[in-house]
């Protein structure tokens, strides 16, 4: 059974002047978003990139029916299954969709906008990049490397977890799973495990790439999300490390446009951060500022601007817990402020007896102290102290059996002098205690 939003109520109204703030910041982002995403519509492109379509449509077209988009061998040793791909090129597809313009695919334009938008709609650069990057596909089989096994130490640097709040797949890089130098040393020193590293890269990216869909509105790009926590401070390990991220960088540059909605690089330390500067040369200025940067005191307010917190991992101060029993990401989350200074008394009224109330609270930054506490209705029963007051440094999921018509009192201490958000969801179910199965 789910209580409906209008049985929670705070003690009192939040009449903190910056209240809105943050709110009008990410109101700010989802605006410029919204209008990033619809400058990539095809009908509402100015006459000039209209026209840089329309040649590249035809360019296409024409390399495909004469059959020579994907180029000459120039002396290339290409196996039969591409050279099978060259006499076939009428069905050629790109992230699985088709390329023939003359097809009437709706996602053929979509793919071929990403191309002419990374080149600045300069159609002879665009076509270039893409002949280029059919080219690489076939080298490295794109299309079968869903099949291969790279073994649990690299399955485990990156894994896809939830959306944004525009339906984007969200994916995680994490760089902590390998802190260990001699795991750095052996994975990366080598040229051939380096090679292996990427591969991997390629078909973490093609698995993201299956959940997009490529059509006129649609979610076409993902969210990538990369964690510097726990890695190596500038030294030969490290090293390693950015070297094989350069080529990578550089990788999805040539070969994956417009599929990175946002980089998004929590837990940087400062000296990463020069790094970046100086090896980001080589990008344009529109793919540069795809890069967010989160110190670590920064990681859940800028994951906020982009991912609702029921979509964010507990880990990094969101609500998503993996395999959660009780709880998707489609309940209702709600947000409350605290004064600089003042304490929140968040109450949950339980009028239904024999069941078991569930609770997630998260504080923006934490740095804020939290108690929770049973009252009974009846005034002849006594409170119930669930946890005492203690300063938070997680998200807290706590649950209470409900015996008696009551409600459940969240108490949030803020002693800093910075307004705090708090995101908070709860649920109750039909529950049966376990003293009335011990007792049989």
């Amino acid at each position: 059974m789910e209580m409906s939003e209008e049985n929670l109520f705070p003690s009192k109204a939040n009449a903190d002047d910056d209240s809105h703030n943050d709110q009008e910041t990410e109101k700010e982002i989802l605006e410029s978003i919204a209008q990033e995403d619809e400058n990539l519509a095809s009908n509402d492109l100015n006459h000039s990139r209209k026209k840089a379509l329309l040649e590249f449509r035809c360019r296409v077209e024409d390399a495909i029916l004469s059959n020579y988009l994907l180029g000459k061998s120039h002396g290339k040793s290409f196996s039969r299954g591409n050279y099978r791909a060259k006499e076939n090129l009428r069905d050629i597809t790109l992230w699985g969709i088709p390329l023939l313009p003359s097809n009437g695919h709706e996602g053929t334009d979509v793919v071929l906008m990403k191309f002419l938008k990374a080149k600045d709609f300069k159609v002879s650069d665009a076509f270039h990049m893409l002949r280029k990057t059919l080219e690489w596909r076939m080298e490295i089989n794109a299309e079968g490397i869903h099949e291969e096994n790279f073994g649990p130490d690299l399955e485990n640097m990156g894994y896809m977890n939830g959306v944004d709040k525009r339906g984007r797949p969200v994916g995680y890089n994490v760089y902590w799973s390998i802190n260990d130098k001699e795991v750095i040393k052996k994975r990366f020193e080598r040229k051939e495990k380096s090679k292996e590293y990427l591969k991997w890269k390629v078909q973490f990216m093609e698995n993201g790439i299956q959940k997009l869909s490529f059509k006129p509105g649609g979610v076409d790009s993902m969210i990538q999300i990369t964690d510097l926590k726990n890695t190596p401070g500038p030294g030969p390990a490290m090293r390693e490390i950015l070297c094989v991220s350069k080529k990578t960088m550089l990788l999805l540059h040539e070969n994956y446009p417009g599929l990175v909605f946002r980089n998004i690089i929590v837990n940087v330390p400062l000296w990463f951060l020069a790094f970046h500067v100086l090896h980001s040369m080589f990008i344009n200025q529109r793919n540069k500022s795809k890069f967010i940067f989160a110190r670590p005191s920064k990681v859940i307010e800028t994951l906020l601007k982009y991912i609702s917190p029921e979509n964010i991992p507990v880990q990094y101060g969101g609500l998503k817990i993996e395999n959660d029993v009780d709880f998707s990401p489609d309940d209702k989350v709600l947000e409350f402020n605290v004064k600089g200074g003042g304490i929140e008394n968040i109450q949950i009224p339980m009028a239904e007896v024999g069941v078991t109330v569930v609770w997630d609270v998260t504080v923006v930054g934490y740095e804020v102290s939290y108690k929770d506490e049973f009252v009974p209705d009846d005034d002849c029963s006594y409170k119930i102290l669930l946890h005492n007051e203690k300063k938070m440094g997680e998200t807290v999921r706590n649950s209470f059996h409900i015996r008696e018509p009551g409600k459940i009192v969240i108490t949030i201490v803020n002693r800093t002098f910075k307004k705090k958000r708090v995101f908070m969801r709860y649920k109750s179910k039909p529950t049966v205690p376990l003293y009335n199965f011990s007792s049989r």
